[in-house]
Parts: C-alpha cells; sequence; structure tokens
C-alpha cells in the first residue's frame, strides 16, 4: 500500500470520515481476516471477529498515532487481540457447560434416600452446635444456603463453611467408611 493512501485514510480516520472504513476494509479486510482466522481456526467466528474489530477501530480511531506505529501494526494488534478475546471468551463458556451426559450424579438413586431414617441425626449431636444447626436446616429441613442464610440470620459465606467443616467432623466420626457425607453434599447442592 502507498504511504500516500495510508495517509489518506488515517487523515479520514481522524476525521471520523465514514469512508476510512470502507478504504480500510478494501485494503486490509482480506489480511485481517487471515489474522482472526489463524487464532480462532474458524471461519464464521473469524467473520465476527473482523466485524468487531473493525468497530473498535472506528471507535478508537483518535487513539492512533503514527508516530507510534505504522497503520498496518495498529490494525493487525486490534484484530489479533479481539481474536484473542473471542477465543478466551468461546473456551470459558464451553468449560463452564454442564456435561450431564458424563455425569454420574443422577445415577446414585438419592429419591430413594431418607435421611430421617439414617443415624446421621443421631450423630449431629456430636458436633459443635453452630455446624448442627447449620447441616440440620440443609439436610433435613431441605432448606438451600440462600435460605438457611436469611433464616438464621446467618451470612452465606459463613453457611457454606460451617457446612463443610460440619461435613468434615461426621467424616471423622463415620471414619473412610462414610458414605453419607457425598450423599448429603449431593441433597444440599
Amino acid at each position: 500500500m502507498s504511504t500516500l493512501l495510508e495517509s489518506h485514510i488515517v487523515e479520514l480516520l481522524q476525521e471520523r470520515n465514514e469512508k476510512a472504513i470502507s478504504l480500510l476494509y478494501e485494503h486490509y479486510g482480506d489480511t485481517l481476516f487471515g489474522v482472526a482466522n489463524k487464532v480462532v481456526r474458524n471461519e464464521e467466528l473469524a467473520q465476527d471477529v473482523l466485524q468487531e474489530s473493525f468497530v473498535k477501530i472506528w471507535k478508537k480511531s483518535d487513539s492512533y498515532d503514527p508516530a507510534k506505529a505504522k497503520l498496518f501494526t495498529w490494525l493487525f494488534r486490534i484484530t489479533r487481540n479481539t481474536a484473542i478475546d473471542k477465543l478466551r471468551s468461546a473456551n470459558a463458556k464451553t468449560d463452564k457447560e454442564i456435561q450431564i451426559d458424563v455425569s454420574n450424579v443422577y445415577n446414585l438413586g438419592i429419591d430413594s434416600i431418607r435421611p430421617e431414617l439414617m443415624d446421621v441425626r443421631e450423630n449431629l449431636d456430636k458436633i459443635e452446635a453452630k455446624y448442627q444447626i447449620v447441616l440440620e436446616a440443609l439436610f433435613f429441613h431441605g432448606m438451600t444456603q440462600q435460605e438457611a442464610s436469611d433464616e438464621l440470620d446467618i451470612p452465606l459465606g459463613t453457611i457454606k463453611s460451617r457446612l463443610k467443616i460440619g461435613l468434615r467432623e461426621l467424616k471423622k466420626i463415620y471414619g473412610s467408611s462414610m458414605i453419607y457425607a457425598p450423599i448429603m453434599y449431593l441433597i444440599i447442592f
């Protein structure tokens, strides 16, 4: 690209003239698409990245300084960073999706477990009262952690901590054969 054309595009960008975007797309669009596609490795996603990049370029056009970088370098960085952000976002979303088909939680038969028939209630007396209260509310009264927090007037974080410690204390009572803690944990959550 000629220096004259690049200077003209920069001038149009700084004037916020929409023709600058057309010229940028015409002269750099394919190359920037290639940059995006190389990072995300998906043409559809690369098209989204290119569009977002041009929006960012337009919004940040007043921040471009020809003394710091050539126009292409500036465009390249914006596009590459946008592609990396898009890839991270897509990966984070995938990581957060629940994989029900590979979970064995639903195979435990929780509906058939009746806590009132277990000796857990008797062993609750062996742990500190502050843990008893939380386990009682969550396990035997069927409250959610938030409901227990509201009902007992205890901060939610404290409810979570006392639950964890209470289950740990019960595990000490039952020893390594304790199967109730994981079941209680699954019922509560």
